[in-house]
């Protein structure tokens, strides 16, 4: 099931209705089973993944907290970590491994069968992301930032909370676990700014994101194809086709949460403003950029230990980051170029904090580094896209100079992008994600139906998946 699609929406509804009837500890249990039965959709067989996972970190939390011993204490966190990530080792890297030292294998002489060493293992929708946001739970107990909870319901329904269940953002026990177990309020407020978000997002994702894909699909799937600008435009067009696909579905999260009482992390911030890699992480992918920060960046050692060490760290972070986004090398040549551009804006601007923003002074040359540092993000987008490494070296020998076989379809494409850019100048301008929706009721009103009548126009009525629906 996804959100955007009409069974989403009679789910939705069902749920809404059925919750605002029930009381607090009722409310999560309805919850917890509404979640999973929304995740069983796509394969029931692997709720029983999800339950093992929160299983594992409820029991281990509890005994790390009990625990007189810090020996005790760290068996059980490893028992945690081993779990989480033993679980996505099987269930998303082993193939990735397996093939990797089948050629090294081969490369060096010896006849290896592939046949010997594969398997046929289907990777389950989001596991990346609730393994991540359950395994933290457990960490946050270690450094006794968190009190475990006593209550299995209330762990459940926190690892399994169905609107960021599939694709983020990645919550932190600290901040979501709260929100379960105390009772919640549903306001106007909630309900208005949580409309307005979904329907930004679905806008993003049916009008913008599906559009450009279909291009985006044409250029990257038949690499042999591409002639003239197609593979600028088509980098392009993919960077904004990932923006609206992501935080489109970041923002009927956050949205739909609100419906219930809860509020879940920004997860981006205008990332295409960035002008350098610090501020770009600060904006994009929020959620695993700090997950990243806090539990592996720092207990590696930060920068605490010298220019070298810092680098180091940089590099290995960006790399695991890559790592995590997909079991395949181009996704590893993503993070490790993501790396290389933290590591030389740090040689450049010297130690700055990873959360510094850059001036909001628009000034001509903050706006000549942001559009150059674009074209670095899309050369990233490019590792991120295509289908194997090889496939770069055929685009790239397909460029020239020339025309576009597809010009005036990219052009289409592109002047979709137009009033979310307006609207993103606007938030930048004022700061405030939800600007638009402090508008008067008229005004509200008037954008409300430019934007509906945008979606029934130039939306994708097939209710394809989201992107990180596979990571």
């Amino acid at each position: 099931m996804v959100f955007n699609s009409f069974e989403f929406v009679w789910f939705l509804l069902i749920v809404l209705v059925i919750y605002s009837q029930l009381k607090h500890r009722a409310q999560n249990v309805f919850l917890l089973g509404a979640s999973y039965w929304f995740y069983g959709r796509w394969n029931e067989k692997f709720l029983m993944l999800i339950v093992l996972t929160t299983l594992i970190d409820y029991i281990a939390a509890l005994q790390i907290e009990n625990a007189t011993h810090e020996r005790r204490r760290k068996l059980w966190l490893w028992l945690s970590m081993v779990s989480n990530l033993g679980v996505l080792f099987v269930f998303k890297y082993y193939g990735f491994f397996a093939e990797s030292l089948v050629t090294m294998l081969q490369t060096a002489g010896l006849d290896l069968s592939a046949d010997s060493v594969f398997l046929q293992i289907t990777l389950p929708v989001g596991i990346s992301f609730y393994t991540f946001q359950s395994m933290s739970y457990t960490i946050d107990v270690y450094r006794r930032d968190l009190k475990a909870t006593r209550s299995l319901v209330d762990f459940s329904l926190y690892v399994a909370f169905f609107p960021q269940l599939v694709a983020g953002p990645i919550e932190r026990a600290t901040t979501l676990l709260p929100r379960v177990t105390n009772p919640r309020d549903v306001t106007v407020e909630n309900i208005t700014s949580g409309c307005w978000l979904i329907f930004l997002g679905l806008f993003k994702k049916v009008v913008i994101a599906d559009n450009l894909g279909r291009l985006v699909q044409i250029v990257f799937d038949s690499p042999e194809s591409a002639r003239g600008w197609d593979l600028v435009f088509g980098v392009w067009a993919f960077a904004w086709q990932i923006y609206g696909d992501f935080s489109g579905y970041s923002d009927i999260a956050r949205g739909t949460s609100r419906l219930f009482g809860f509020e879940l992390m920004q997860n981006f911030r205008m990332p295409y403003f960035a002008s350098n890699p610090q501020e770009f992480w600060s904006r994009w992918h929020i959620s695993l950029s700090t997950w990243l920060r806090d539990y592996l960046y720092i207990p590696l050692g930060g920068s605490r230990n010298g220019s070298l060490q810092t680098y180091r760290n940089l590099c290995l972070t960006m790399f695991l980051g890559g790592l995590w986004h997909g079991a395949a090398w181009h996704f590893v040549a993503w993070g490790m170029f993501q790396g290389v551009l933290l590591v030389g804006h740090r040689m450049m601007c010297g130690r700055v904090s990873i959360d510094d923003r850059t001036s909001k002074s628009w000034t001509p040359l903050r706006v000549l580094k942001t559009v150059g540092f674009f074209q670095l993000v899309c050369f990233g987008w490019l590792l991120f896209r295509v289908n194997q490494l090889s496939d770069i070296a055929t685009l790239a020998s397909r460029f020239s100079l020339g025309g576009s076989l597809m010009f005036w379809q990219f052009l289409a494409g592109f002047l979709l992008i137009v009033p979310l850019l307006m609207l993103h100048i606007l938030q930048e301008a004022y700061g405030d994600e939800l600007y638009v929706h402090r508008w008067s009721f008229v005004r509200r009103v008037a954008i409300y139906s430019l934007m509906g009548a945008g979606i029934l126009i130039f939306g994708v009525k097939s209710g394809s998946e989201f992107i990180y629906f596979q990571f």
